[in-house]
């Protein structure tokens, strides 16, 4: 089975000739699914990658300024759309009814979405994860992908315990039975292939736009 590999460029390259190198770099056949998700501006197909968004509106078209709907996305290439990562949800105050917008007017655009789960240090994990999962995903009948990131984990250098994230891995996978679920927060190429031997793939950010690390992790 192959693995999913995605790589999270965030706000990162400064430039459009460093994004494309990077899209370069990475446009290699692999065993993996690489799906690679740059800012909207620097949108580039491949051969070897399907390519992806971080966000979307959840409009089609309209009076927004300053958003970017599905429809553009599918029109420019885009196959993913990563949606509810934490730090939208902490800067720009996304909630789990939005997010559920956003998810459905993806399906309905057949945009595959990437949700974004996970609880804050301190709370209880479980209880976090069933109530994003249920309101996040309510009345949703396409499939979906999870992404499990513990928030204490993104962009820290810590991550979850190798039986943490498989005890994480087998309750989501209770709850969306027919969802590929990943792991997501400080994934590098050191740690890449364990968590990937216990879970349906990767959600990689830092190490996404650094060459070495990345390519390392999607052979």
């Amino acid at each position: 089975m192959k693995k999913i590999i995605i790589g999270n460029f965030k706000m990162n390259p400064s430039s459009k000739k460093k994004a494309s190198d990077l899209f370069k770099a990475f446009d290699i056949k692999t065993k993996n699914l690489v799906i690679l998700c740059p800012p909207f501006c620097f949108l580039e197909k491949g051969e070897n990658y399907i390519l992806g968004a971080q966000n979307c509106f959840l409009k089609n078209e309209g009076a927004y300024t300053g958003e970017v709907s599905p429809k553009m996305l599918k029109d420019l290439g885009c196959k993913y759309v990563i949606l509810g990562h934490s730090e939208r949800r902490e800067y720009q105050k996304e909630n789990n009814e939005e997010i559920n917008k956003k998810i459905k007017i993806c399906l309905e655009n057949k945009l595959k979405p990437v949700l974004c789960i996970g609880e804050k240090l301190g709370e209880n994990k479980e209880e976090v994860l069933k109530n994003q999962l249920k309101e996040c995903l309510k009345g949703i009948k396409g499939s979906v992908i999870i992404a499990y990131e513990p928030i204490w984990a993104i962009g820290t250098g810590k991550t979850c315990k190798n039986e943490d994230i498989l005890d994480s891995y087998n309750f989501i996978k209770k709850i969306v039975k027919e969802s590929s679920v990943l792991y997501g927060g400080s994934v590098n190429s050191k740690n890449a292939k364990q968590i990937l031997s216990i879970t349906d793939g990767v959600l990689v950010g830092g190490a996404s736009i650094n060459k070495k690390e990345f390519l390392n992790i999607i052979k």
